[in-house]
């Protein structure tokens, strides 16, 4: 096992009711005027926020509501929010969503405590956090696990640039995780969830390190668990066992846990974050949609790793390795189409692209040049172009 250090502060309530906690567990961090952040309108078509609202007056805590939050969270909404949140007095910002409300809370959070600094000169590394106010969540989306990751993902769309932040101010609070609070998520929210759970979980498995035997196992354990629920849940999102064990293997997924001792790759990730970023299409189905591209073109790199994997998560055996990888590979793009996930730039609905957007994408994804790209194997904008080729069928 390799040296890590490891600290997870979010305390987590979990269990159906769970949200009827929420007052005192703000009162328990601190809160007493509270921001609360949301998205596109089911929070008040379910009836959730004004449950809350209504806790929160009962409990004497002030409050304010902010509304909106787009997919892939925009910076120029998130600046907003400073402002708003500035004016009124926020002291404790609570998200109700997934990943992409959660991640602007966050945001809007770390620019409220430093209110001298716009928000995007910590999201491209000229400002280094030191300081940010308290966040809670409470989840109806299990696919990003930002209600326990150190990660937070914003939009610029002036430049169409997107990037992420990690840092421990990004941490949560607390996270309130009722997983009937998922029951009315149209199936292919659920599926790109599902999708966010296991690259979240792949993007840590597969990189250089390989003496990791607990990590490797835990690992591949969220990865059965998830595939297995994953196809119930696509079917019956009212499902609680299914909902319930997605809903923890999100959590699990992006809190660092699968990853421990070993060197993140995030490659898919990278790459799938230009494609979101440039057509705005769905998180979960960006990765899907180039994963299988990138495993081909980097499973040589450790034949032996993606042959564990065929074996471990999807009982192949008795081949050679080099077959087993590849059945492997093949699998997983299976899993993804049978979930209605796309495996490549058509049936992400992007159509196929010249080859001028593809060598931007790859500029794009190098940081103009900047950085390379994964652990696993390390990638330059030749490798990424060829990855982004091969996903433009």
């Amino acid at each position: 096992m390799n040296s890590f250090t490891y600290q997870i502060p979010t305390e987590i309530v979990f269990g159906k009711d769970s949200e009827a906690l929420t007052a005192s567990l703000v009162r328990k961090y601190g809160g007493s005027r509270v921001f609360i952040v949301y998205g596109g309108g089911s929070a008040v078509r379910s009836g959730l926020l004004e449950r809350i609202c209504g806790q929160f007056d009962e409990a004497g805590l002030a409050y304010e509501t902010l509304g909106g939050v787009h997919p892939n969270p925009h910076l120029e909404f998130a600046r907003e929010g400073v402002k708003k949140a500035l004016q009124w007095g926020a002291d404790f910002f609570l998200a109700i969503g997934g990943g992409s409300v959660i991640d602007t809370a966050k945001a809007i959070a770390i620019g409220t405590a430093n209110p001298e600094t716009d928000i995007w000169k910590f999201w491209v590394k000229e400002e280094t956090v030191t300081k940010s106010l308290p966040v809670g969540v409470i989840l109806t989306i299990s696919a990003a696990g930002s209600e326990t990751s150190d990660s937070s993902v914003l939009t610029n769309m002036e430049t169409g640039v997107k990037r992420g932040l990690s840092t421990p101010f990004n941490r949560p609070a607390f996270a309130v995780m009722n997983p009937e609070l998922t029951y009315t998520l149209p199936t292919y929210q659920v599926a790109c969830g599902v999708v966010d759970i296991m690259m979240h979980t792949m993007d840590r498995y597969f990189n250089p390190v390989t003496d990791n035997q607990l990590t490797d196992e835990i690992a591949e354990a969220l990865l059965r668990t998830a595939i297995h629920n994953g196809s119930i849940a696509v079917k019956n999102a009212h499902d609680y066992s299914a909902m319930s064990e997605l809903m923890w293997c999100g959590s699990l997924s992006h809190n660092g846990l699968t990853g421990l001792g070993g060197r993140k790759d995030f490659a898919p990730h990278q790459l799938g974050h230009e494609l979101s970023a440039r057509f705005d299409v769905a998180h979960g189905a960006s990765l899907s949609a180039v994963w299988g591209s990138w495993a081909r073109y980097v499973y040589k790199t450790d034949v032996a790793r993606f042959a564990r994997f065929a074996a471990s998560v999807w009982g192949i055996r008795g081949a050679s390795e080099d077959a087993a990888a590849i059945a492997g590979i093949h699998a997983t793009e299976e899993y993804f189409t049978s979930l209605g996930m796309p495996t490549n730039f058509t049936s992400l609905g992007i159509g196929v692209q010249t080859d001028e957007v593809l060598h931007d994408l790859a500029l794009r994804c190098t940081y103009y040049r900047s950085r390379k790209v994964g652990t696993f194997q390390v990638l330059d904008e030749p490798d990424l172009y060829e990855i982004y080729k091969a996903a433009n069928v």
